[in-house]
């Protein structure tokens, strides 16, 4: 690539101990050698050679095998060729210091990573400048402070850069400040008009607390296995998506106007996700469907909510594999040819394809997952400002979960910084015992049905309801997850009213208070 970041020494030594040590390529937990490591064709080659070699079963590398690796790729062997691979190698081989392995592998890493910024028009010669070759004092300090800065180090001190660079371009172009009163009694009239909500989601409780699927806006919901996160994004899917659902006390009834959404499921076939719809919009249990078995009237229920489908604009997304680039293509594609704005995400988590991106993002640096499930919901977040849609997706929970008296981010699996880029978070979990004894007081009513899941509240930006617990009786089989009352961490009573959301002619929200 031409770049003036390429340390001769690091790549001499890393290479000449991966040839006499190939078992050095086995411990990816401490070593990350890519292609990107090494500007020169010549030493790409050699490298790729010994990877895939070794790769291939072979626990010993010599100068024939390489030979006839490369007999059957002539570009690769002309490289090798002309560079005297043979000879560079046997001289390497020799001088290389096993014992110097890890000072040798950060260097190269560290030039890898300078070189990936140089290659991008970003100067990073405040950080180590290879032309300064006069100045023998400054030359030893910048050596020193190479190696005795970590990758992310190197990483961050050019972050700050470029946020300056943000702060003093990027952030002025939005014009200048303007008076705090400005246009202030048209915002008051404006909500006295049409209340900041949004499309209703399953549930009156749950949009007492939400105030609905709002625009700009990114709400999680986080579980273990097999408590409901994926089957109560399905209810909201279908609920926002289609204009009825069967209620068992009422039959078929109106849901409001059908929008376009998009389900992008992770993980998941399209006909398990249509099983899951069905189930919900008909209250069938999943389970007469996916036998072919029905009680009376159950067929001719799962009949209507088939046809309830196929007319609705639900769009379903299959993204068992998938990038940061393919999550936010998938939303842009959506909002382009079906005008989708509301968006459910199963789930946050990573793939393969997500860590190879990261990796060739950073030059080879391997990130922790945390940093990685950061960076998704960050780009979640950034889709619902830019193109101004609701998003919903959810996490697993760590292994802290089971023995928490107060859920919340900080049981995210990964990164409970993910909390810092939402609007909206829960948590849901399975009713213990304990829980029970300690509501004995309310459920003696018999006013609620005993409760099975528990939804807490841990962030609610301009809501009235955080670090509460709604109180759930689950038919997870229907996928529906029904809050029935609210109380606080320490199980005392709150008092909180099922608000109704309602969308006129004219596509305006409103809130009834039952």
């Amino acid at each position: 690539m031409g770049s003036k970041y390429v340390d001769t020494t690091s790549i001499m030594q890393v290479i000449g101990c991966v040839f006499n040590n190939p078992q050095i390529l086995e411990i990816t937990d401490k070593y990350s050698i890519v292609d990107e490591d090494f500007a020169d064709p010549f030493h790409k080659t050699i490298f790729g050679a010994i990877y895939k070699i070794h790769e291939l079963g072979a626990n010993k590398i010599t100068l024939e095998s390489i030979s006839d690796f490369l007999s059957s790729r002539p570009k690769s062997a002309a490289v090798y060729k002309q560079g005297k691979g043979e000879e560079w190698l046997l001289k390497i081989s020799e001088a290389c210091m096993p014992s110097a392995f890890d000072y040798y592998y950060s260097r190269l890493k560290k030039f890898s990573l300078l070189r990936a910024f140089d290659n991008c028009g970003i100067d990073v010669s405040d950080i180590y400048d290879p032309d300064n070759i006069m100045d023998v004092k400054k030359k030893q300090l910048q050596e020193d402070q190479l190696d005795n800065s970590t990758l992310e180090q190197i990483a961050d001190i050019v972050d700050a850069k470029i946020d300056n660079i943000r702060l003093q371009y990027v952030e002025d172009e939005f014009g200048e400040a303007q008076q705090a009163g400005t246009g202030i009694e048209d915002l008051i009239e404006k909500f006295k008009q049409h209340p900041e909500v949004g499309v209703p989601l399953y549930g009156p409780l749950i949009n007492t607390v939400t105030r609905g699927a709002r625009l700009k806006k990114f709400y999680l919901r986080s579980a273990a296995t097999g408590i409901g996160k994926t089957r109560s994004m399905i209810a909201d899917c279908c609920y926002i998506g289609c204009n009825k659902i069967y209620d068992e006390t009422f039959g078929w009834i109106g849901s409001g106007p059908a929008e376009p959404v998009l389900f992008i499921t992770t993980e998941q076939e399209l006909e398990e996700i249509q099983t899951m719809m069905l189930a919900f919009l008909s209250n069938v249990n999943e389970e007469h469907i996916l036998n072919g078995e029905y009680e009376e009237g159950e067929e001719e229920r799962i009949m209507q909510a088939a046809k309830l489908l196929k007319e609705s604009p639900i769009y379903v997304e299959e993204l068992p594999d998938f990038s940061l680039q393919d999550v936010e293509n998938k939303i842009k594609k959506n909002i382009r040819e079906h005008d989708v704005k509301y968006v459910f995400h199963d789930y946050i988590h990573t793939s393969l394809k997500i860590l190879e991106e990261i990796t060739k993002r950073s030059g080879g640096v391997k990130l922790r997952e945390d940093n990685i499930l950061f960076m998704l919901s960050t780009r979640l977040k950034d889709i619902c400002n830019q193109h101004g849609v609701f998003i919903m997706s959810a996490t697993q929970l760590n292994g802290d979960y089971q023995d928490s008296k107060t859920p919340d981010q900080n049981l995210l699996r990964g990164a409970k910084a993910i909390a810092d880029k939402i609007d909206y978070g829960a948590i849901l979990l399975a009713v213990k015992d304990e829980d029970l004894v300690a509501l004995e007081n309310i459920l003696s009513s018999n006013i609620f049905d005993r409760p099975t899941i528990k939804m807490s509240i841990y962030k609610n930006r301009r809501g009235r309801y955080k670090g509460v617990i709604l109180w759930c009786k689950a038919d997870l089989g229907c996928c529906r997850i029904k809050p029935m009352f609210c109380t606080t961490y320490d199980y005392e009573m709150v008092s909180i009213d099922d608000v109704r959301i309602r969308i006129d002619e004219e596509s305006a929200f409103e809130c009834d208070d039952t």
